[in-house]
Protein backbone atom coordinates (compact mmCIF):
# COMPACT_ATOMS: atom_id res chain seq x y z
CA UNK A 1 0.00 0.00 0.00
CA UNK A 2 1.41 3.36 -1.02
CA UNK A 3 0.34 6.14 1.34
CA UNK A 4 1.13 9.66 0.24
CA UNK A 5 2.67 11.88 2.88
CA UNK A 6 1.67 15.53 2.98
CA UNK A 7 4.39 17.97 1.90
CA UNK A 8 6.53 19.36 4.67
CA UNK A 9 6.48 23.15 4.95
CA UNK A 10 9.78 24.39 6.35
CA UNK A 11 8.86 28.07 6.00
CA UNK A 12 9.47 30.10 9.12
CA UNK A 13 6.25 30.92 10.91
CA UNK A 14 6.03 34.42 12.35
CA UNK A 15 4.45 34.42 15.80
CA UNK A 16 1.11 36.19 15.95
CA UNK A 17 1.66 37.12 19.59
CA UNK A 18 4.22 39.52 20.99
CA UNK A 19 7.32 37.91 22.50
CA UNK A 20 7.34 37.80 26.28
CA UNK A 21 9.06 36.16 29.21
CA UNK A 22 8.16 32.50 29.61
CA UNK A 23 7.52 30.43 32.70
CA UNK A 24 9.23 27.07 32.18
CA UNK A 25 8.85 24.06 34.48
CA UNK A 26 11.09 20.97 34.47
CA UNK A 27 9.55 18.32 36.70
CA UNK A 28 9.24 14.55 37.07
CA UNK A 29 11.14 11.68 38.67
CA UNK A 30 13.80 11.44 35.98
CA UNK A 31 17.23 13.03 35.83
CA UNK A 32 17.88 16.20 33.89
CA UNK A 33 15.60 18.83 35.43
CA UNK A 34 18.39 21.03 36.75
CA UNK A 35 20.69 20.18 33.86
CA UNK A 36 18.08 21.41 31.37
CA UNK A 37 17.64 24.62 33.37
CA UNK A 38 21.40 25.14 33.43
CA UNK A 39 21.44 24.65 29.66
CA UNK A 40 18.93 27.50 29.33
CA UNK A 41 21.12 29.64 31.59
CA UNK A 42 24.15 28.95 29.40
CA UNK A 43 22.19 29.70 26.23
CA UNK A 44 20.93 33.02 27.63
CA UNK A 45 24.38 33.96 28.94
CA UNK A 46 25.84 33.13 25.54
CA UNK A 47 23.48 35.71 24.05
CA UNK A 48 24.72 38.32 26.50
CA UNK A 49 21.64 38.13 28.72
CA UNK A 50 21.70 38.57 32.49
CA UNK A 51 21.07 35.31 34.35
CA UNK A 52 20.61 34.49 38.03
CA UNK A 53 20.36 30.95 39.44
CA UNK A 54 18.94 30.20 42.87
CA UNK A 55 19.27 26.67 44.26
CA UNK A 56 16.77 26.09 47.05
CA UNK A 57 18.33 22.87 48.38
CA UNK A 58 22.05 23.50 47.90
CA UNK A 59 24.21 25.11 50.57
CA UNK A 60 25.78 28.48 49.74
CA UNK A 61 29.25 26.89 49.80
CA UNK A 62 28.40 24.13 47.26
CA UNK A 63 31.22 23.55 44.76
CA UNK A 64 29.81 21.02 42.32
CA UNK A 65 31.01 20.99 38.73
CA UNK A 66 28.30 23.36 37.54
CA UNK A 67 29.17 25.88 40.27
CA UNK A 68 32.82 25.89 39.22
CA UNK A 69 31.94 26.39 35.55
CA UNK A 70 29.32 29.07 36.19
CA UNK A 71 31.85 30.94 38.33
CA UNK A 72 34.35 30.87 35.46
CA UNK A 73 31.67 32.20 33.10
CA UNK A 74 30.47 34.90 35.46
CA UNK A 75 26.99 33.43 36.01
CA UNK A 76 25.69 34.03 39.51
CA UNK A 77 24.55 30.91 41.39
CA UNK A 78 23.29 31.21 44.94
CA UNK A 79 22.66 28.27 47.23
CA UNK A 80 19.74 29.01 49.53
CA UNK A 81 19.41 25.80 51.52
CA UNK A 82 21.21 23.53 53.93
CA UNK A 83 21.53 20.45 51.75
CA UNK A 84 19.27 17.45 51.64
CA UNK A 85 16.23 18.34 53.74
CA UNK A 86 15.63 14.73 54.74
CA UNK A 87 18.99 14.84 56.57
CA UNK A 88 18.28 18.16 58.30
CA UNK A 89 18.59 18.17 62.06
CA UNK A 90 16.58 21.40 62.28
CA UNK A 91 13.69 21.53 59.80
CA UNK A 92 12.50 24.92 61.04
CA UNK A 93 15.95 26.32 60.19
CA UNK A 94 15.70 24.68 56.74
CA UNK A 95 12.26 26.24 56.27
CA UNK A 96 13.54 29.68 57.30
CA UNK A 97 16.40 29.41 54.82
CA UNK A 98 13.85 28.66 52.09
CA UNK A 99 11.69 31.64 53.12
CA UNK A 100 14.70 33.96 53.20
CA UNK A 101 15.88 32.60 49.86
CA UNK A 102 12.45 33.11 48.33
CA UNK A 103 12.58 36.79 49.29
CA UNK A 104 15.88 37.12 47.37
CA UNK A 105 14.52 35.24 44.35
CA UNK A 106 11.28 37.21 44.41
CA UNK A 107 13.19 40.51 44.44
CA UNK A 108 15.34 39.35 41.49
CA UNK A 109 12.28 38.30 39.48
CA UNK A 110 10.38 41.52 40.12
CA UNK A 111 13.42 43.78 39.59
CA UNK A 112 13.50 43.09 35.85
CA UNK A 113 17.30 43.08 36.10
CA UNK A 114 17.58 39.50 34.82
CA UNK A 115 16.53 38.02 31.49
CA UNK A 116 16.34 34.57 33.11
CA UNK A 117 15.91 33.56 36.74
CA UNK A 118 16.31 29.86 37.51
CA UNK A 119 14.57 28.58 40.65
CA UNK A 120 16.29 25.21 40.95
CA UNK A 121 14.57 22.68 43.23
CA UNK A 122 11.92 25.18 44.33
CA UNK A 123 9.21 22.52 44.32
CA UNK A 124 10.62 20.94 47.48
CA UNK A 125 10.09 23.93 49.80
CA UNK A 126 6.67 24.31 48.19
CA UNK A 127 5.80 20.65 48.82
CA UNK A 128 7.03 20.88 52.43
CA UNK A 129 4.85 23.95 53.00
CA UNK A 130 7.87 26.17 53.68
CA UNK A 131 6.91 28.67 50.97
CA UNK A 132 3.44 30.09 50.37
CA UNK A 133 2.34 28.90 46.93
CA UNK A 134 0.02 31.90 46.56
CA UNK A 135 2.95 34.30 46.93
CA UNK A 136 5.02 32.38 44.37
CA UNK A 137 2.10 32.39 41.90
CA UNK A 138 1.43 36.11 42.47
CA UNK A 139 5.11 36.93 41.95
CA UNK A 140 5.26 34.96 38.71
CA UNK A 141 2.14 36.72 37.43
CA UNK A 142 3.49 40.14 38.44
CA UNK A 143 6.96 39.73 36.93
CA UNK A 144 8.03 42.16 34.21
CA UNK A 145 6.88 40.97 30.79
CA UNK A 146 10.39 40.23 29.52
CA UNK A 147 11.57 38.12 32.49
CA UNK A 148 11.83 34.38 31.91
CA UNK A 149 11.65 32.03 34.92
CA UNK A 150 12.63 28.37 34.91
CA UNK A 151 11.57 26.24 37.88
CA UNK A 152 12.72 22.71 38.65
CA UNK A 153 11.87 19.87 41.01
CA UNK A 154 9.74 16.79 41.47
CA UNK A 155 6.01 16.84 42.17
CA UNK A 156 5.41 20.33 40.85
CA UNK A 157 2.16 21.79 42.20
CA UNK A 158 -0.70 21.70 39.68
CA UNK A 159 -1.20 25.47 39.96
CA UNK A 160 2.35 26.10 38.71
CA UNK A 161 1.89 23.65 35.86
CA UNK A 162 -1.31 25.42 34.83
CA UNK A 163 0.38 28.84 34.95
CA UNK A 164 3.49 27.71 33.05
CA UNK A 165 4.02 28.24 29.33
CA UNK A 166 6.25 25.20 28.89
CA UNK A 167 6.25 22.10 31.10
CA UNK A 168 8.57 19.15 30.60
CA UNK A 169 8.28 16.00 32.66
CA UNK A 170 11.45 13.97 32.95
CA UNK A 171 10.56 10.29 33.32
CA UNK A 172 12.92 7.80 34.89
CA UNK A 173 13.19 4.63 32.82
CA UNK A 174 16.29 3.30 34.57
CA UNK A 175 18.85 4.78 36.96
CA UNK A 176 22.32 3.49 37.85
CA UNK A 177 21.74 4.28 41.54
CA UNK A 178 19.03 1.60 41.66
CA UNK A 179 21.64 -0.94 40.57
CA UNK A 180 23.88 0.07 43.49
CA UNK A 181 26.14 2.38 41.49
CA UNK A 182 26.90 5.51 43.52
CA UNK A 183 26.75 9.08 42.21
CA UNK A 184 29.58 9.81 39.81
CA UNK A 185 31.70 12.97 40.09
CA UNK A 186 31.19 15.04 36.96
CA UNK A 187 27.82 13.39 36.23
CA UNK A 188 25.76 13.90 39.39
CA UNK A 189 27.96 16.57 40.99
Amino acid sequence: MNIEKPPVNYARVTPQVERRGLLIVNTGDGKGKSTAAFGLALRAHGRGKAVKIYQFMKVPTARFGEHRMFEQLGISVEGLGDGFSWKSKDLEHSAQLARDGWQKAKAAILSGEFFLVVLDEITYPLIYGWLPLDDVLATLRARPTDVHVCMTGRRCPTELIELADTVTEMTKIKHAFNAGIPAQRGIED
